[in-house]
């Protein structure tokens, strides 16, 4: 297969290359329709991330980065101090988008660190080293992912048997549609293909992750259009997918990581962790260092948002399918304790308990 043709294919979020909007995979329509959308204005970028036409922490970072490049190019102030003005209310409104991915601050904090060491420069030079910054994360983003699916994928040769397909469970979409590339949760899979594995040597069984189907409409789309055996399943057959043997290890994503290790993942991840201690399966959470907090002691401090009802009721059915007026509960994540977590690979390495101490051998937070 052309791995590399297939990324191409699939690019999530680039610039274009006049540096007049940016250009997204509108992932609402996947898998029916592959469309490529512009954004150009302010409304445009938070309207994508907040309605999840892009998602995923790495590439909600790498939109971010872009998105405040774009839009400080058209401030037409030509003081430092107006133009530090102005950027600063575009990153607040950009940030008030999603609440609960750590990659969206990240990635405007250090936009904002940009502006705030060239006060001595012309507003125009400023302009020009946010667009050189927002593509230095971009490119950033590739090596972190290729670098937790080369961790990762030491990890499935290592349990892989001779002559049989790997088993794999995934939560939700941590795939090439939620990075720049090789994604994190499905970059071992990557790495897999480029390492001259064949797509029939690994088997992901992809949960359809309620109530926004991440897992049925994105990993299963991206991992099937690689080549890669994939079973989708609905989210309440995991139990019984463990306990027939099938599954010889869990890798997902993640969007916060709390200094003790907790990880804030989308909603049903945590049940899947669960079951996977109780079948005995180690489960790996994938996360670049920029999703560890460690301003977060434990997960109790991660901010769960709350999402439309409609999303439960009505949104991927012909007909309503619950009463009008049914109370709903839509959260878009879930916390899993550290102490179900068999490891966390980031591209600096993989993190065993204790996760603070972890986390400081490897410098992450330095």
């Amino acid at each position: 297969m052309d791995v590399e043709g297939f990324f191409d294919k699939v690019s999530t979020v680039r610039m274009t290359a006049d540096r007049s909007a940016l250009d997204i995979i509108d992932q609402t329509l996947l898998p029916s329709t592959v469309k490529r959308i512009k954004l150009r204005t302010k409304e445009e970028i938070w309207d994508a991330i907040k309605r999840l036409r892009v998602r995923g922490a790495p590439a909600i970072g790498v939109t971010a980065a872009y998105g405040i490049a774009l839009l400080a190019s058209g401030i037409k102030e030509n003081s430092f101090d107006a133009f530090s003005a102005e950027f600063a209310s575009l990153k607040d409104y950009l940030a008030s988008s999603r609440p609960t991915a750590v990659n969206l601050f990240w990635a405007l904090n250090r936009m904002d660190g940009v502006v705030q060491s060239s006060h001595a420069l012309p507003v125009s030079q400023i302009k020009e080293k946010l667009f050189s910054e927002a593509e230095k994360i971009r490119d950033e983003d590739v090596r972190i992912s290729r670098s937790i699916g080369e961790i990762g994928f030491d990890l499935l040769a290592h349990l892989k048997k001779p002559n049989e397909a790997i088993g794999i469970m995934t939560h939700c979409n941590a795939g090439t549609l939620a990075a720049a590339k090789y994604g994190t949760a499905t970059a071992p899979m990557y790495i897999a293909l480029e390492r001259g594995w064949a797509g029939t040597d690994m088997h992901v069984f992809c949960d359809e992750t309620r109530p926004l189907l991440q897992g049925a409409r994105l990993t299963a789309f991206e991992l099937h259009n690689a080549g890669i055996t994939t079973t989708l399943q609905c989210d309440n057959m995991a139990s019984l997918l463990m306990k027939s043997g099938k599954i010889a290890v869990v890798f997902v994503g993640c969007d916060r990581v709390a200094k003790n290790g907790d990880a804030a993942n989308k909603i049903g991840t945590s049940g899947v962790a669960i079951l996977a201690k109780h079948y005995g399966i180690p489960f790996y959470v994938c996360a670049p260092s920029s999703t560890i907090d460690l301003a977060t002691p434990t997960g109790d401090q991660i901010p769960i948002e709350m999402r439309d009802p409609d999303e439960v009721t009505e949104m991927w059915y012909r007909q309503r399918m619950a009463p009008e007026g049914i109370d709903v509960f839509n959260p878009a994540f879930d916390v899993t304790n550290h102490e179900l977590i068999t490891g966390i690979i980031t591209e600096r390495g993989l993190c065993h308990a204790p996760y603070d101490q972890a986390f400081k051998e490897l410098g992450i937070g330095e």
